[in-house]
């Protein structure tokens, strides 16, 4: 009987220890996809993130020409934290938009046609009334509100809304205004994003950067995600630092990012995925600090 026993214990043990085991980590990593809305190239990326069961937080573009279908995406899946992401730049050759607002409501924010500028140069070369900026970007939010949306929280197209102290000042007034979050006001550590990373090598970055998670830190990682389509290759930046192939660095990081999912390779690593809804419920809005040292 005590052999029987024995054969049994020795059973169980050798197919538990037979399946790789994952060392408990504290790792975190919350992934902020921006942009949507942009496009329905873009649009149609975080659908696919999302279809994938991917955990992430989408950052909406309010005054561009695919907002309402961002809307709708995102009305369906309400598992998915919202943020606005504050715009007061319009950067793409043959592809413009100008505020919510009005121009006539914010004639400071806009070139001689009405679009905003495509870099944070020019927007301060045009000495914008901050007054003005807190029309326009109060004007956002609440398109987004009336929209039918759920919004968690706020960050900022191209660092602009929050370049001086001035400016930081209204996006803090806002958020505290609407009860909203601000991305970076939590103690999140930026980690090397996919952005500029050769076509070939997002995915292997990717993992890569997963190896390499700090524990004990909220990790956070901002990805620019869309599909490889005529539309998306039309869009040229106009800003020096913009990317050549634009269209096929989105699609890289998207297809990086699905290969993640599909792969299971968070779990592998031991991470916790969590959204700006998980951190605002954890943590709560009183904890957010501003994050002035990292000037961004």
């Amino acid at each position: 009987m005590n052999r029987i026993l024995l054969i049994v214990v020795l059973t169980v043990l050798i197919t538990v220890y037979s399946f790789p085991q994952n060392e408990s980590t504290d790792k975190t990593l919350l992934i902020r996809c921006d942009d949507i809305g942009m496009s329905h190239g873009v649009n149609q990326a975080a659908k696919e993130l999302i279809d994938a069961g991917l955990k992430f937080s989408a950052s909406v573009m309010v005054p561009c020409s695919w907002f309402d279908e961002a809307v709708d995406i995102l009305k369906d899946n309400p598992q998915i934290s919202v943020g606005i992401h504050l715009t007061l730049n319009s950067e793409w050759k043959n592809y413009r938009w100008g505020p919510v607002a009005g121009v006539s409501a914010v004639p400071s924010l806009v070139d001689s046609v009405g679009y905003f500028f495509p870099s944070r140069a020019s927007f301060f070369a045009n000495n914008p009334k901050l007054d003005e900026v807190e029309l326009e970007l109060r004007a956002q939010i609440e398109k987004a509100i009336k929209a039918g949306l759920k919004i968690s929280y706020l960050d900022y197209h191209m660092g602009t809304a929050v370049d001086n102290m001035e400016m930081r000042k209204i996006v803090e007034k806002l958020a505290t205004e609407y009860d909203l979050a601000i991305s970076r006001y939590f103690g999140e550590v930026d980690i090397e994003s996919m952005y500029s990373i050769d076509i070939e090598e997002k995915e292997n970055h990717l993992l890569k950067t997963l190896d390499e998670l700090k524990e004990d830190q909220l990790n956070l990682l901002v990805c620019h995600i869309a599909k490889d389509n005529d539309e998306m290759k039309a869009m040229i930046d106009l800003n020096p630092f913009g990317l050549k192939e634009m269209s096929r660095h989105r699609e890289a990081e998207l297809n990086a990012l699905l290969s993640s999912v599909r792969n299971d390779e968070f779990r592998k690593r031991g991470i916790t995925l969590i959204n700006y809804d998980d951190l605002i419920k954890e943590k709560g809005l009183e904890s957010m600090k501003s994050p002035v040292d990292s000037g961004y």
